[in-house]
């Protein structure tokens, strides 16, 4: 297939943190305005002046908030931008920062944009509680009354079943299973034990920390942004030793998941570019950038198949539409919900029976390549904002990528509730 003629190039992020800590007292909006801003006003975009320039604003959060409903429209307000550009919310799970890329992408391809600014965030530290609908509509049907006796008699109609309150949570909600008790699920499965899942895990906090954390450096907003000026979840001084010391975090007796093979629930804001050719000239060409040749998103059903398996399929699909194994790829960006996930996620792609009966590969696709995964570290040392998560995936692979031979294939994998897989295929210019 001719490749599309889109490139993705690296955007800016926060620091990363753990929920409840050093980003706490920033909402989504305060994470994401400063992001924002310096991508447009900084040395990495096309200039405060040009913000025109830039077609479409595509950003994105997952747990809901009563205070925003469009968050690319409200977040450019708030970084105080050209108000002409046209800017719409995207929401997909744990994949909505890639799939605001490849929605940008896609508007790159019809001829409809030529720079896109694309991203996401998670302030997990604000989340809201919701009331129960009985409860809501009687507050509501109070707060309109007229009168404080009538506000008096329609408080009193709160029955005891209303008193109940809902908290977002991070299970699904048609199996009513936790993702980490899914996950669970697909290690049992795919016969993925503890010691590989820790080491794995080991291997994402050595890439994160390698040089101490000096791959991420032009990533972070300016210093002094925010109250930290580097991610606070990497562990340079882990070990094998450590991480087999700790208890499961969801099974009670012979589970192999634990807070330290599994990505924790994080706070942070991430961006990056997608543009045409005629879109790169507003951009500095000392700005690295690589081709999106394709992209492909799949589904499966939780309750029969491992609600985190999707993006094998995905993956599966998008090979055999160029022709590819996995040996031709040079670079693999998975995200890591957890160890064990991704794990699974190789296993499938060398199971040519798995593959045959879920994807049009009825050969195999070969040996995975496993010394290509995530050698600057993934989400287990990192974290995970959910909406940041596929944004800070695309920039790191497109540095990645920047010290490769040109022709070099990557591909950036992103699984996401709901059993879906979202992946995009690069290639280094």
């Amino acid at each position: 297939m001719s490749p599309v003629s889109a490139f993705v190039l690296p955007g800016l992020r926060s620091p990363f943190a753990k929920i409840d800590r050093e980003l706490s007292r920033c909402d989504g909006l305060a994470l994401s305005a400063p992001v924002v801003q310096q991508m447009v006003a900084g040395d990495g975009g096309p200039g405060r002046e040009n913000a025109g320039r830039i077609d479409l604003f595509l950003w994105g959060a997952v747990i809901p908030t009563l205070t925003v409903s469009n968050w690319g429209r409200e977040v450019w307000f708030d970084a105080g931008l050209d108000a002409s550009v046209p800017a719409q919310g995207i929401v997909q799970a744990c994949a909505t920062s890639i799939a605001a890329a490849t929605h940008g992408a896609g508007q790159v391809a019809a001829g409809r944009a030529d720079l896109v600014l694309c991203g996401g965030v998670e302030a997990m530290s604000h989340t809201q509680i919701g009331l129960s609908p009985g409860l809501s509509r009687t507050i509501r049907r109070a707060g309109t009354a007229g009168s404080p006796p009538r506000m008096v008699r329609t408080l009193a109609g709160i029955r005891p079943r209303d008193l109940r309150i809902s908290a977002p949570a991070i299970k699904e909600r048609t199996t009513g299973r936790t993702m980490g008790q899914h996950a669970e699920e697909m290690a049992s499965e795919w016969d993925i034990g503890r010691e590989a899942q820790d080491r794995f895990a080991l291997a994402s906090h050595e890439g994160a920390t390698r040089d101490g954390g000096a791959f991420f450096r032009p990533l972070l907003v300016t210093p002094g942004t925010f109250r930290v000026d580097r991610d606070t979840l990497p562990r340079d001084g882990t070990s094998l030793e450590k991480l087999a010391g700790l208890r499961p975090a969801f099974s009670r007796s012979g589970g192999t998941l634990t807070a330290g093979n599994s990505t924790p629930l994080t706070d942070g804001a991430a961006a990056c570019w997608v543009a045409s050719e005629a879109g790169l000239a507003a951009l500095p060409d000392s700005l690295p950038r690589a081709r999106l040749l394709d992209w492909r998103q799949a589904g499966i059903d939780p309750d029969r198949e491992g609600l985190l398996i999707a993006p094998a399929i995905a993956v599966a699909e998008l090979l055999h539409r160029h022709g590819l194994t996995l040996e031709d790829i040079g670079l693999w960006e998975f995200h890591e919900a957890f160890a064990a996930q991704v794990l699974c996620t190789i296993a499938a792609l060398e199971d040519p029976e798995w593959l045959a009966a879920r994807s049009p590969v009825k050969d195999g696709l070969g040996a995975f390549p496993r010394d290509r995964v995530n050698p600057n570290g993934g989400s287990v040392a990192l974290g995970h904002p959910f909406g940041a998560t596929g944004a800070r995936i695309l920039s790191q692979t497109v540095l990645e990528l920047a010290d490769h031979p040109a022709g070099t294939r990557a591909i950036v994998s992103v699984c996401a509730a709901g059993g879906l897989g979202h992946v995009a295929l690069l290639e280094a210019v």
